[in-house]
Formats: structure tokens, C-alpha cells, sequence
């Protein structure tokens, strides 16, 4: 059997600190080569203090940074940035006013043979033909960020760091222009890496997706996982919309319920660590809007306090007996007027649960 090939980037370790104040501790993770991977959190977790760990921008205080096997940062030893042949997207575009479009994608390429056939080629790639005369600013925001890409690009760097690219956009450009820049890095193969708070964003563009806070990363895993296995509560609150709702586990695959008897087909575990839960463990349970099914015939009602239409579907907002909220993802044409009640039940097929340190009375429903 071959052996698998080393990751294309790899972060061991790594620590940074702006004065004695740590923004990133204990980080590690890998990329094997043509993945693109995000690194999505909140503003202030740290993730662009590792995008610019990357790129050369900050020092190490510890760990290293590896591209394609070679050691390019560590507390002794770091590569200037303009050695390490890494392409960078920022949010701002940071193109160059005084320079045409075709100037600005070619400034990487001075002097090197062929520049011009590279600028047209990527010119054309990005959908651009005809703008290479033109000046930034007679640009739309999503040609000027197609321009940035293409400046990165041009070069063919080892690995393409993004830094919030689409945050400047609309969220209909955004979300159309992150379809078009997944496809574009698949079909070069290139390495990249994301950061974004924006989980739309990240879903649409990246292979897998790092979940951070305070300079840590939670779950490294794919968007499917993220949402239907969170690793802890910080991601379980942070990823999609849900909420929690008190259970009470009887015979280590159940929980009873305010909304009726929720079965597992597998082991409930209810810790981080994945320990199984035991008869009377007093859990949290995750439940997501999809979890959540309209039924007139149920015996279980809610009242609808809110309700947001989404076109195809209405998201509302309910309150059990108990005065628990809860979400319901519900197809449009049920259009309930808000203070009525709803008959739900549950139609979970991830059971994701976590132990609460008391366990509150069940409202009888």
C-alpha cells in the first residue's frame, strides 16, 4: 500500500502573540494539495492572525509552518513573505488605481516570458475579456474583486490565502461569485485557504472548514458534519440556527422529551469526549429547523411567535407550554398568522446531545 502524500500545508503547533497578549495558540492543521479549506469564526477568534502567520505577515512564538514540505515558519527560522510564493486576496482588492487592468494582473509576472499570454488567459478565465484597458474604478465591485483574484492567480502561487474577499459585496454577488471561485480553484488545482465569518460563504467554497474561537479550532470537518455532528456547543451555536431543548435520556438510546419520545438509532453520548449517556442523564438536545415537522394531527402544539418568509418555506419562531422556543423550517403555503398554535413533532435523524449540570422539570404536554 503507498503511503499517503504529506499535506501541501501543513501548521503544527503554531502560536502567535501581539506583545504578551496570545491571539492564537495550540493551532494545527493540514491541506493536502488542490483543497481548499476555511477557517471560519466570529470576529477577534484569530483567524486572520493565522492567515498572515502563513503568508510571513507575523512571527511564530511557537510551532512551525511547512508549504509543500519546506519549513517556512518558526520562532528561528522564517521565510520573507516575497520567498514563499503564496497569492493573497484581501478584502479591500488592493488594486492599483494608477494601473490598468491588465497591468494589475501581470504586476507578478514582470519581466518573466509569456506575462502577456498569462494576463489574457486569466483575463479571460475570470470572465474579464475586453476590461484589460480599463482602470479600476470603471469597474463594478465584482469585476475588481474578479481582478484581484486573477492578480493572485496569474503568478501560479503554491497556495491562494483569502481574506474576507466577498465581504464588500452584496449577498447575491457574493454568493454567485463564491460558486464561481470554488470551480475556478478546482479546475487550476490549487491549494487554498479561506477566512470568513460568513457561513454561506464558506459551505459554497471550501472542502472542509475549520471552526474557530479564542485562537483555537473546534471542529476541523465538512459542512454536512459541522451542522449534524457538532463537535461542542460553541459549534452547534455557531453553525446554522437551532436551538436546545431539556431531555431526559431512559435506556441509553431515547430521551424523553417535551415534544414526545426522541429515539437514536445510535449509543446517545453526551460529552465532547463522546461518553455514553445512562438512564436518567440530564441532557440538552439539539434541535435544528429541520428537526422540527408542521403535523396537524399531532397532539403536541406550539404557538407561533414569529415567522420569516423564505420564499419556498416559512422559518418560524414557536413556544412549547413550557415557554421553550424553538425553530421549524415550514413549506410556505401553511401560512400561520402569528399567536396561533401549530401541531408539531419531531423528525430528527441526528441525535446531538449534551449533558446539563441540573436536570429542569418537563412541562407535561
Amino acid at each position: 500500500m503507498m503511503a499517503p502524500d504529506p499535506p501541501w500545508l501543513a501548521l503544527a503547533g503554531i502560536a502567535v502573540r501581539y506583545g504578551r497578549r496570545p491571539v492564537v495558540e495550540h493551532f494545527s492543521l493540514s491541506l493536502p494539495r488542490g483543497t481548499v479549506g476555511c477557517l471560519l469564526g466570529p470576529s477577534g477568534c484569530g483567524k486572520t492572525s493565522v492567515l498572515r502567520a502563513i503568508a510571513g505577515f507575523e512571527p511564530l512564538s511557537a510551532g512551525e509552518v511547512r508549504l509543500d514540505g519546506q519549513l517556512v515558519s518558526s520562532p528561528r527560522q522564517q521565510l520573507p513573505p516575497e520567498q514563499r510564493r503564496i497569492g493573497m486576496v484581501f478584502q479591500d482588492h488592493a488594486l492599483f488605481p494608477h494601473l490598468t487592468v491588465a497591468a494589475n494582473v501581470g504586476f507578478g509576472l514582470r519581466g518573466a516570458p509569456g506575462a502577456a499570454q498569462r494576463v489574457q488567459q486569466m483575463l479571460d478565465t475570470m470572465g474579464l475579456g475586453g476590461t484589460g484597458a480599463r482602470y479600476p474604478h470603471e469597474l463594478s465591485g465584482g469585476q475588481q474583486q474578479r481582478v484581484a483574484l486573477a492578480r493572485a492567480l496569474a503568478p501560479s502561487p503554491r497556495l491562494l490565502l483569502l481574506d474576507e474577499p466577498f465581504s464588500k459585496l452584496d449577498i447575491e454577488l457574493r454568493e454567485r461569485l463564491g460558486g464561481e471561485l470554488r470551480t475556478l480553484l478546482k479546475a487550476a488545482g490549487t491549494t487554498a485557504l479561506l477566512v470568513t465569518h460568513d457561513q454561506h460563504e464558506a459551505f459554497a467554497i471550501a472542502d472542509e472548514i475549520g471552526i474557530m474561537s479564542q485562537g483555537r479550532i473546534q471542529q476541523w470537518d465538512t459542512a454536512y458534519r459541522l451542522y449534524h455532528q457538532p463537535a461542542n456547543r460553541f459549534v452547534a451555536d455557531f453553525v446554522g440556527q437551532g436551538a436546545f431543548l431539556p431531555g431526559t435520556v431512559q435506556h441509553g438510546r431515547h430521551i424523553q422529551m417535551e415534544l414526545g419520545l426522541l429515539d437514536s438509532t445510535e449509543p446517545i453520548r453526551c460529552t465532547e469526549h463522546g461518553d455514553l449517556c445512562h438512564t436518567g442523564c440530564a441532557v440538552d438536545v439539539l434541535l435544528r429547523p429541520d428537526d422540527v415537522v408542521h403535523d396537524d394531527a399531532s397532539p403536541v402544539t406550539a404557538e407561533v411567535l414569529a415567522k420569516a418568509f423564505r420564499g419556498a418555506e416559512f422559518l418560524y419562531t414557536l413556544r412549547l407550554a413550557s415557554g421553550a422556543t424553538l425553530l421549524s423550517l415550514v413549506p410556505s403555503h401553511h401560512n400561520h398568522a402569528i399567536g396561533e398554535h401549530i401541531g408539531i413533532r419531531l423528525e430528527a435523524d441526528h441525535v446531538v446531545a449534551y449533558k446539563r449540570e441540573t436536570a429542569p422539570a418537563l412541562a407535561s404536554g
